[in-house]
């Protein structure tokens, strides 16, 4: 029974934060130390890494489910120009997620062998917190050129995927690296935060596909209880991540993201301070 509460728990720490500019990474770190993790015959050290990375998908059924109609280009309820409109927007999405493919996969498993630490986790949420709050300070006043979507151009596209590589920093956040992009390079925030759910979708399924490969690949397997507990990590990342997303969205409709700047420097300081007096010592 505790293990399951564990796995609800981490489950709705990653459907909160996993779209918010925050890093889903850092906050799930800091949940599964708390509760010592890795640990115990369930959390072993080969099955909670898969586990982090299987209930991302939950996360991502939720952009699934609210854009579903959006990103259709089979809707009936569509007309052939929006449905056209639909296909340009899934390649431009393509053509945002190469430079994550391409980095990816040179980079994440040098990034999680030698970054993943509290030194550097606690470093990118603090840094990113202040870059969040000089560019919202920028802004202010300032007109976006870009406010919707389908405004995005290729060249556009591939820029902002240039940003999301950023995030393979660990603690960096994905949405936050993607939306900063967005917003520098001229989006609204609406558009940016929106944008980088849609990118959210290849890069999070290959991400995590391949981890789940690389997992099996390796020999790895579980249990039944191990099963039960990714089920219930899953279906809970899903339904929070309904209601975080609808929260961001309304959130920034009237408000920037200088909160979550704030935020991410607290939750840095607060990491960095558990690593210096060693209640974080290892990250998996």
């Amino acid at each position: 029974m505790l293990d399951l509460i564990k796995s609800i728990i981490i489950g709705i720490v990653e459907g909160l934060t996993e779209f918010l500019p925050v890093s889903s990474t850092g906050h799930i770190i800091l949940a599964e130390t708390l509760m010592k993790i890795p640990g115990g015959a369930v959390w072993n050290k080969s099955f909670t890494p898969f586990f982090d990375y299987a209930i991302q998908l939950g996360a991502i059924f939720a952009v699934i489910q609210l854009y579903f109609n959006k990103l259709n280009p089979f809707s009936p309820q569509k007309t052939d120009r929006e449905k056209f409109q639909t296909w340009r927007l899934w390649i431009r999405v393509a053509v945002g997620v190469l430079p994550a493919v391409v980095f990816g996969l040179l980079l994440n498993d040098f990034m999680d062998a030698h970054l993943l630490n509290f030194w550097v986790v606690s470093a990118m949420l603090i840094i990113y917190g202040v870059i969040f709050i000089v560019i919202e300070n920028r802004q202010k006043g300032i007109a976006p050129l870009i406010t919707d979507v389908n405004q995005i151009t290729f060249k556009l596209a591939l820029y902002i995927g240039l940003f999301q590589v950023l995030s393979l920093v660990p603690g960096t956040s994905r949405s936050g690296a993607t939306i900063l992009g967005a917003i520098i390079l001229g989006a609204s925030r609406f558009v940016a935060a929106e944008f980088s759910f849609f990118l959210s979708i290849p890069v999070m399924f290959g991400v995590t596909l391949l981890k789940m490969f690389k997992f099996f690949h390796e020999g790895g397997s579980f249990t039944g209880m191990q099963g039960l507990v990714m089920l219930f990590g899953f279906v809970v990342s899903w339904i929070v991540a309904l209601f975080a997303i609808k929260f961001m969205m309304n959130y920034i409709k009237n408000n920037d993201f200088k909160a979550f700047g704030y935020y991410r420097i607290i939750v840095g300081v607060i990491f960095l301070l558990l690593g210096v007096t060693g209640v974080i010592t290892t990250m998996h």
